[in-house]
Protein backbone atom coordinates (compact mmCIF):
# COMPACT_ATOMS: atom_id res chain seq x y z
CA UNK A 1 0.00 0.00 0.00
CA UNK A 2 1.35 3.41 -0.97
CA UNK A 3 1.14 5.75 2.04
CA UNK A 4 0.55 9.41 1.19
CA UNK A 5 0.41 12.63 3.15
CA UNK A 6 -3.38 12.35 3.01
CA UNK A 7 -3.15 9.17 5.07
CA UNK A 8 -0.76 10.84 7.51
CA UNK A 9 -3.06 13.85 7.91
CA UNK A 10 -6.09 11.62 8.53
CA UNK A 11 -4.25 9.42 11.02
CA UNK A 12 -3.02 12.46 13.00
CA UNK A 13 -6.34 14.28 12.66
CA UNK A 14 -4.61 17.36 11.23
CA UNK A 15 -4.89 19.22 7.94
CA UNK A 16 -2.75 18.52 4.91
CA UNK A 17 -1.29 21.99 5.36
CA UNK A 18 0.03 20.96 8.79
CA UNK A 19 1.70 17.85 7.35
CA UNK A 20 3.13 20.05 4.60
CA UNK A 21 4.62 22.39 7.21
CA UNK A 22 6.24 19.46 9.00
CA UNK A 23 7.73 18.18 5.74
CA UNK A 24 9.00 21.64 4.87
CA UNK A 25 10.48 22.22 8.33
CA UNK A 26 8.21 25.19 9.02
CA UNK A 27 8.42 26.77 12.46
CA UNK A 28 4.66 27.35 12.47
CA UNK A 29 3.93 23.92 13.92
CA UNK A 30 4.00 23.12 17.64
CA UNK A 31 6.65 20.66 18.78
CA UNK A 32 3.96 18.33 20.09
CA UNK A 33 2.19 18.22 16.71
CA UNK A 34 5.48 17.91 14.82
CA UNK A 35 6.54 14.95 16.96
CA UNK A 36 3.17 13.25 16.48
CA UNK A 37 3.26 13.67 12.71
CA UNK A 38 6.86 12.46 12.43
CA UNK A 39 6.15 9.44 14.62
CA UNK A 40 3.09 8.57 12.53
CA UNK A 41 5.19 8.77 9.38
CA UNK A 42 7.66 6.36 10.93
CA UNK A 43 4.99 3.97 12.21
CA UNK A 44 3.19 3.89 8.85
CA UNK A 45 6.41 3.50 6.89
CA UNK A 46 5.91 6.72 4.98
CA UNK A 47 8.62 7.68 2.48
CA UNK A 48 8.30 10.81 0.33
CA UNK A 49 7.92 9.85 -3.31
CA UNK A 50 11.01 11.14 -5.17
CA UNK A 51 9.02 11.17 -8.41
CA UNK A 52 6.13 13.19 -7.03
CA UNK A 53 5.44 16.37 -8.93
CA UNK A 54 4.22 18.35 -5.96
CA UNK A 55 5.72 21.30 -4.13
CA UNK A 56 8.17 19.20 -2.13
CA UNK A 57 5.50 16.64 -1.12
CA UNK A 58 3.41 13.81 -2.56
CA UNK A 59 1.07 15.82 -4.75
CA UNK A 60 -1.05 14.63 -7.64
CA UNK A 61 -0.95 18.18 -8.99
CA UNK A 62 -4.72 17.97 -9.49
CA UNK A 63 -7.32 20.30 -7.99
CA UNK A 64 -10.95 19.23 -7.77
CA UNK A 65 -13.44 21.86 -8.93
CA UNK A 66 -17.10 21.41 -8.06
CA UNK A 67 -20.10 23.40 -9.29
CA UNK A 68 -23.79 22.86 -9.95
CA UNK A 69 -24.11 23.64 -13.65
CA UNK A 70 -21.11 23.97 -15.93
CA UNK A 71 -23.48 24.88 -18.79
CA UNK A 72 -24.36 28.10 -16.96
CA UNK A 73 -22.35 31.04 -18.27
CA UNK A 74 -21.25 32.13 -14.76
CA UNK A 75 -19.96 28.68 -13.76
CA UNK A 76 -18.39 28.05 -17.15
CA UNK A 77 -16.46 31.32 -16.91
CA UNK A 78 -15.40 30.55 -13.34
CA UNK A 79 -14.09 27.10 -14.30
CA UNK A 80 -12.17 28.60 -17.21
CA UNK A 81 -10.57 31.26 -14.99
CA UNK A 82 -9.61 28.70 -12.34
CA UNK A 83 -8.12 26.32 -14.88
CA UNK A 84 -6.07 29.11 -16.47
CA UNK A 85 -4.75 30.23 -13.08
CA UNK A 86 -3.91 26.69 -11.98
CA UNK A 87 -2.13 25.96 -15.24
CA UNK A 88 0.41 28.67 -14.46
CA UNK A 89 1.33 26.61 -11.37
CA UNK A 90 1.36 23.34 -13.37
CA UNK A 91 -1.82 21.98 -11.82
CA UNK A 92 -4.61 20.16 -13.65
CA UNK A 93 -8.34 20.36 -12.94
CA UNK A 94 -10.75 17.52 -12.18
CA UNK A 95 -14.25 18.90 -12.72
CA UNK A 96 -17.39 17.59 -11.03
CA UNK A 97 -20.81 18.89 -12.01
CA UNK A 98 -23.51 18.15 -9.40
CA UNK A 99 -26.56 19.42 -11.26
CA UNK A 100 -29.68 19.73 -9.12
CA UNK A 101 -28.86 16.59 -7.14
CA UNK A 102 -30.23 17.99 -3.88
CA UNK A 103 -29.43 15.91 -0.82
CA UNK A 104 -26.85 13.78 -2.60
CA UNK A 105 -24.22 16.37 -3.46
CA UNK A 106 -21.84 14.99 -0.82
CA UNK A 107 -21.14 11.98 -3.05
CA UNK A 108 -19.38 14.24 -5.52
CA UNK A 109 -16.95 15.62 -2.96
CA UNK A 110 -16.40 12.07 -1.65
CA UNK A 111 -15.47 10.91 -5.14
CA UNK A 112 -13.06 13.80 -5.63
CA UNK A 113 -11.39 13.08 -2.28
CA UNK A 114 -11.05 9.38 -3.14
CA UNK A 115 -9.10 10.37 -6.24
CA UNK A 116 -6.53 12.14 -4.03
CA UNK A 117 -6.93 15.63 -5.41
CA UNK A 118 -4.69 18.13 -3.63
CA UNK A 119 -7.52 20.53 -2.80
CA UNK A 120 -11.12 21.25 -3.74
CA UNK A 121 -12.60 24.51 -5.01
CA UNK A 122 -16.38 24.81 -4.67
CA UNK A 123 -18.13 27.40 -6.84
CA UNK A 124 -21.46 28.68 -5.57
CA UNK A 125 -23.65 26.77 -3.12
CA UNK A 126 -24.14 23.13 -4.20
CA UNK A 127 -24.38 21.81 -0.62
CA UNK A 128 -27.48 22.35 1.49
CA UNK A 129 -28.26 19.34 3.69
CA UNK A 130 -26.75 18.40 7.06
CA UNK A 131 -25.22 15.32 5.47
CA UNK A 132 -23.51 17.46 2.84
CA UNK A 133 -22.12 19.81 5.48
CA UNK A 134 -20.79 16.91 7.56
CA UNK A 135 -18.99 15.54 4.52
CA UNK A 136 -17.53 18.96 3.79
CA UNK A 137 -16.24 19.21 7.34
CA UNK A 138 -14.69 15.75 7.14
CA UNK A 139 -13.03 16.52 3.81
CA UNK A 140 -11.59 19.81 5.08
CA UNK A 141 -9.80 17.92 7.85
CA UNK A 142 -7.49 16.29 5.30
CA UNK A 143 -7.28 18.64 2.30
CA UNK A 144 -7.92 22.36 1.74
CA UNK A 145 -11.46 23.27 0.71
CA UNK A 146 -11.93 26.73 -0.79
CA UNK A 147 -15.39 28.12 -1.57
CA UNK A 148 -16.12 30.86 -4.11
CA UNK A 149 -19.13 33.08 -3.39
CA UNK A 150 -20.38 30.94 -0.54
CA UNK A 151 -19.41 30.55 3.09
CA UNK A 152 -20.24 27.37 4.97
CA UNK A 153 -18.53 28.56 8.17
CA UNK A 154 -16.81 25.21 8.70
CA UNK A 155 -13.39 24.55 10.33
CA UNK A 156 -10.39 24.37 7.99
CA UNK A 157 -12.37 25.83 5.08
CA UNK A 158 -11.50 29.04 3.28
CA UNK A 159 -14.05 31.33 1.64
CA UNK A 160 -13.57 33.89 -1.12
CA UNK A 161 -16.62 36.11 -1.52
CA UNK A 162 -17.88 39.29 -3.12
CA UNK A 163 -19.91 41.73 -1.04
CA UNK A 164 -22.93 41.61 -3.32
CA UNK A 165 -25.21 42.80 -0.53
CA UNK A 166 -23.49 46.18 -0.40
CA UNK A 167 -23.24 46.24 -4.18
CA UNK A 168 -26.97 45.71 -4.61
CA UNK A 169 -27.70 48.35 -1.97
CA UNK A 170 -25.67 50.83 -4.00
CA UNK A 171 -27.57 49.87 -7.17
CA UNK A 172 -30.83 50.86 -5.46
CA UNK A 173 -29.24 54.14 -4.38
CA UNK A 174 -28.13 54.83 -7.96
CA UNK A 175 -31.63 54.18 -9.29
CA UNK A 176 -33.20 56.32 -6.57
CA UNK A 177 -30.90 59.15 -7.67
CA UNK A 178 -32.65 58.90 -11.06
CA UNK A 179 -36.00 59.36 -9.28
CA UNK A 180 -36.96 55.68 -9.52
CA UNK A 181 -39.48 54.94 -6.77
CA UNK A 182 -41.04 51.59 -7.76
CA UNK A 183 -38.25 49.11 -8.45
CA UNK A 184 -39.08 45.59 -9.63
CA UNK A 185 -36.71 42.84 -8.44
CA UNK A 186 -36.35 39.45 -10.17
CA UNK A 187 -34.35 36.56 -8.70
CA UNK A 188 -34.05 32.84 -9.37
CA UNK A 189 -32.86 31.18 -6.15
CA UNK A 190 -31.99 32.04 -2.57
CA UNK A 191 -28.49 30.62 -2.51
CA UNK A 192 -25.78 32.30 -0.42
CA UNK A 193 -25.32 34.83 -3.22
CA UNK A 194 -29.05 35.12 -3.89
CA UNK A 195 -29.89 35.86 -0.26
CA UNK A 196 -27.24 38.53 0.02
CA UNK A 197 -28.36 40.27 -3.15
CA UNK A 198 -31.99 40.28 -2.03
CA UNK A 199 -30.97 41.56 1.42
CA UNK A 200 -28.99 44.35 -0.24
CA UNK A 201 -31.95 45.29 -2.42
CA UNK A 202 -34.24 45.52 0.59
CA UNK A 203 -31.66 47.48 2.57
CA UNK A 204 -31.36 49.94 -0.28
CA UNK A 205 -35.12 50.46 -0.29
CA UNK A 206 -35.08 51.14 3.45
CA UNK A 207 -32.20 53.58 3.07
CA UNK A 208 -34.17 55.53 0.48
CA UNK A 209 -37.48 55.38 2.34
CA UNK A 210 -39.05 53.31 -0.43
CA UNK A 211 -41.73 50.71 0.20
CA UNK A 212 -40.69 47.04 0.18
CA UNK A 213 -43.66 45.70 -1.78
CA UNK A 214 -43.88 41.92 -2.06
CA UNK A 215 -45.65 42.20 -5.41
CA UNK A 216 -42.52 43.78 -6.92
CA UNK A 217 -40.19 40.99 -5.72
CA UNK A 218 -40.56 38.00 -8.02
CA UNK A 219 -38.88 34.60 -8.01
CA UNK A 220 -38.62 33.31 -11.56
CA UNK A 221 -36.93 30.44 -13.46
CA UNK A 222 -33.38 31.27 -14.47
CA UNK A 223 -34.08 31.78 -18.16
CA UNK A 224 -34.97 34.42 -20.71
CA UNK A 225 -38.47 32.98 -20.93
CA UNK A 226 -38.91 33.01 -17.15
CA UNK A 227 -38.02 36.69 -16.91
CA UNK A 228 -40.18 37.63 -19.90
CA UNK A 229 -43.17 35.81 -18.44
CA UNK A 230 -42.69 37.61 -15.13
CA UNK A 231 -42.72 41.02 -16.81
CA UNK A 232 -45.79 40.07 -18.87
CA UNK A 233 -47.60 39.04 -15.68
CA UNK A 234 -46.62 42.20 -13.77
CA UNK A 235 -47.87 44.39 -16.61
CA UNK A 236 -51.06 42.35 -16.98
CA UNK A 237 -51.76 42.86 -13.26
CA UNK A 238 -51.11 46.60 -13.67
CA UNK A 239 -48.35 46.58 -11.06
CA UNK A 240 -46.42 49.83 -11.50
CA UNK A 241 -42.63 49.84 -11.85
CA UNK A 242 -40.11 52.40 -13.06
CA UNK A 243 -36.92 50.28 -12.93
CA UNK A 244 -35.90 46.60 -12.97
CA UNK A 245 -33.11 44.88 -11.07
CA UNK A 246 -32.34 41.21 -11.76
CA UNK A 247 -30.13 38.89 -9.72
CA UNK A 248 -28.65 37.43 -12.93
CA UNK A 249 -27.80 38.96 -16.30
CA UNK A 250 -29.90 36.39 -18.16
CA UNK A 251 -32.95 37.56 -16.20
CA UNK A 252 -32.11 41.18 -16.95
CA UNK A 253 -31.91 40.45 -20.69
CA UNK A 254 -35.28 38.69 -20.67
CA UNK A 255 -36.88 41.41 -18.54
CA UNK A 256 -35.60 44.20 -20.78
CA UNK A 257 -36.80 42.39 -23.89
CA UNK A 258 -40.30 42.00 -22.47
CA UNK A 259 -40.43 45.56 -21.13
CA UNK A 260 -39.45 47.00 -24.52
CA UNK A 261 -42.05 44.82 -26.22
CA UNK A 262 -44.65 46.50 -24.01
CA UNK A 263 -43.24 49.96 -24.74
CA UNK A 264 -41.76 50.32 -21.22
CA UNK A 265 -38.44 52.17 -21.36
CA UNK A 266 -37.09 51.84 -17.82
CA UNK A 267 -33.60 51.37 -16.37
CA UNK A 268 -32.54 47.72 -16.17
CA UNK A 269 -29.65 46.35 -14.07
CA UNK A 270 -28.39 42.76 -14.02
CA UNK A 271 -25.72 41.00 -12.02
CA UNK A 272 -22.46 39.13 -12.85
CA UNK A 273 -21.33 41.51 -15.63
CA UNK A 274 -21.36 38.64 -18.11
CA UNK A 275 -21.08 38.68 -21.89
CA UNK A 276 -24.89 38.56 -21.99
CA UNK A 277 -25.13 42.08 -20.58
CA UNK A 278 -22.66 43.37 -23.14
CA UNK A 279 -24.42 41.72 -26.10
CA UNK A 280 -27.96 42.86 -25.24
CA UNK A 281 -29.63 45.72 -27.10
CA UNK A 282 -29.50 48.17 -25.44
CA UNK A 283 -26.45 46.95 -23.51
CA UNK A 284 -27.34 46.22 -19.90
CA UNK A 285 -25.80 47.74 -16.80
CA UNK A 286 -24.65 45.03 -14.42
CA UNK A 287 -23.23 44.53 -10.93
CA UNK A 288 -19.74 43.11 -11.41
CA UNK A 289 -19.13 40.50 -8.70
CA UNK A 290 -15.40 40.38 -9.47
CA UNK A 291 -15.36 36.76 -10.60
CA UNK A 292 -11.84 36.98 -11.99
CA UNK A 293 -10.52 38.28 -8.65
CA UNK A 294 -12.44 35.59 -6.74
CA UNK A 295 -11.01 32.77 -8.84
CA UNK A 296 -7.46 34.13 -8.73
CA UNK A 297 -7.66 34.48 -4.94
CA UNK A 298 -8.94 30.89 -4.56
CA UNK A 299 -5.98 29.52 -6.53
CA UNK A 300 -3.51 31.71 -4.61
CA UNK A 301 -4.86 30.32 -1.33
CA UNK A 302 -4.22 26.75 -2.49
CA UNK A 303 -0.67 27.49 -3.58
CA UNK A 304 0.15 29.25 -0.30
CA UNK A 305 -1.38 26.48 1.81
CA UNK A 306 0.61 23.82 -0.01
CA UNK A 307 3.74 25.84 0.64
CA UNK A 308 2.94 25.74 4.36
CA UNK A 309 1.95 29.40 4.60
CA UNK A 310 -0.86 30.89 6.66
CA UNK A 311 -3.82 32.34 4.76
CA UNK A 312 -6.94 34.23 5.85
CA UNK A 313 -10.09 32.19 6.48
CA UNK A 314 -12.17 34.72 4.55
CA UNK A 315 -11.25 36.97 1.62
CA UNK A 316 -13.75 39.58 0.47
CA UNK A 317 -13.98 41.80 -2.61
CA UNK A 318 -16.31 44.72 -3.32
CA UNK A 319 -18.84 44.59 -6.16
CA UNK A 320 -18.92 47.37 -8.76
CA UNK A 321 -21.78 48.70 -10.86
CA UNK A 322 -20.86 48.76 -14.56
CA UNK A 323 -22.98 51.47 -16.17
CA UNK A 324 -24.24 50.81 -19.71
CA UNK A 325 -27.06 51.97 -21.98
CA UNK A 326 -29.89 50.32 -20.05
CA UNK A 327 -29.24 52.48 -17.00
CA UNK A 328 -30.43 55.63 -18.70
CA UNK A 329 -34.14 56.36 -18.88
Amino acid sequence: MNITIYDIAQKCNVSIATVSRVLNGSSRVSEKTRARVLQTMKDMGYNPNPFARGLGLDSMKIIGVLCTDVADIFYAHAVSLIEDALRTHHFDVMLSNTGNDNGRSSKYITELTAKHVDAIIIIGTPFSTEGDIRQLRKTAESIPVITINSDYHQPNMYSVVCNEKEGMRQVVHALAAQKCQSILYLYDALTYSGRHKLDGFRQGLRDQGLRDQTERIRQVPKSLEGAEAAIDKVIAKKISFDAIIASEDVLAVGAQRAALRHGRYVPVVGCNNSILAQCATPTISSLDNKLRSLCTAAVDIIIELMAGKDVPIRTEFNAELIDRESFKR
